[in-house]
């Protein structure tokens, strides 16, 4: 491993120098790429200068040690030497590992998010607005963009499904974690006797797929526009302005109708099945390391219940990690950083199991 960050901090270097060349400069391209690749070093590097300088500490205060001749305060203070710096290299040891292992190449990318009712009629279509209030307060506080692509909503107010685009770099790096069946525990707001109903929401975390990743033949598309309607008769569109696009090879069916124009109908439908199609590649990819991918917690299967939050305990539990903090209006109120963390840390502790195997 020191090997590689030898040649990882020469390759810094190289680059920081080029960052300076006119003919860099002026390649925009180039200059971007270069950036980016400098950017991600960056943190590695910084950690690989504090190990060298706590290594040089460590070899120096072993050789004085080692050669002895030193008086009682002097010695005292060479072994903390020696003991602060070798904690220091072990420490920055276990963060290079993680650091070096291998990043998601999606992780920088803007996701598509939809959130559908299941279990649970209208009470799940209500949660299911609960948390598309959750996620979109998170991307605010992020200070990330947040775009509705599609809703189907019911008359009190809750969304029988909703897709919508985060853009934010690093987007797909935090909500990676939220697929799967979310379960909500609470009395409805239907209900009046008071009772406990259980009800289910899918979260679905697709990534947006740029063009030049995805190249979708025109002939292999279907596409119907109709009326659009809205929940008890709102919005209803006397044009035909709605999209449905069929994408024949697979079979994924794709539509929008939030917007007045057909045209931007189109392109939000587009976007969403440009990204189901990406998921369904990287699907067959993941299948073929499906060992690996049973140790990770970062891209959770649909079907998978993953999350339960229950109203009488304010509390929230994440399954997968065992997770449970009784703070669940602060979550639900877009406070998500510290179970994204805890997943995010218990996905890296599972790639470096494996990789260490």
């Amino acid at each position: 491993m020191l090997e590689k960050l030898k040649l990882m901090e020469l390759r810094y270097n190289e680059i920081s120098n080029k960052l300076s060349e006119p003919d860099v400069v002026n390649d925009n391209k180039l200059y971007a790429d270069l950036m980016k690749e400098y950017k991600n070093l960056t943190p590695i590097i910084e950690k690989y200068n504090e190990y060298s300088s706590a290594e040089n500490n460590f070899s120096e205060a072993k050789e004085m040690l080692e050669d002895g001749g030193l008086d009682k305060d002097f010695k005292e203070m060479v072994q903390s030497q020696f003991e602060e710096s070798k904690e220091i290299m072990s420490s920055c040891l276990d963060e290079l590992k993680i650091m070096l292992l291998p990043k998601d190449p999606n992780d920088e990318k803007n996701v598509i998010i939809e959130i559908r009712g299941g279990a649970g009629g209208e009470e799940a279509a209500l949660f299911a607005n609960s948390l598309y209030r959750m996620y979109t307060m998170y991307a605010e506080s992020k200070g990330w963009k947040q775009e509705v692509l599609n809703s189907n909503g019911t008359e009190l107010g809750g969304y029988k499904e909703i897709s919508f685009l985060i853009e934010g770099e690093g987007a797909y790096s935090r909500f990676k974690y939220e697929s799967g069946v979310h379960r909500v525990q609470r009395v409805p707001e239907t209900e009046s006797q008071g009772r406990i109903h259980t009800s289910t929401v899918t979260v679905a975390v697709l990534v947006e797929a740029d063009d030049v990743e995805l190249d979708i033949n025109p002939t292999d598309l279907k596409i119907d526009v109709f009326r659009a309607s809205g929940a008890g008769g709102q919005h209803i569109n006397k044009t035909e302005s709605a999209v449905r696009i069929t994408h024949l090879p697979t079979g994924v069916v794709v539509e929008c109708q939030d917007e007045r124009s057909q045209y931007k109908n189109k392109d939000k439908a587009m976007k969403i099945l440009k990204s189901r199609l990406y998921e369904s590649l990287q699907q067959e990819h993941d299948d073929k390391i499906a060992s690996e991918r049973r140790m990770q917690v970062g891209t959770g299967d649909r079907s998978e219940r993953i999350r339960t939050y229950n109203y009488p305990q304010g509390r929230i539990t994440d399954h997968r990690i065992g997770l449970t903090l009784y703070r669940l209006e602060d979550v639900l109120n877009g406070n998500l950083e510290e179970i994204i963390d805890a997943l995010a840390t218990a996905d890296q502790a599972a790639k470096l199991a494996m990789q260490q195997r």
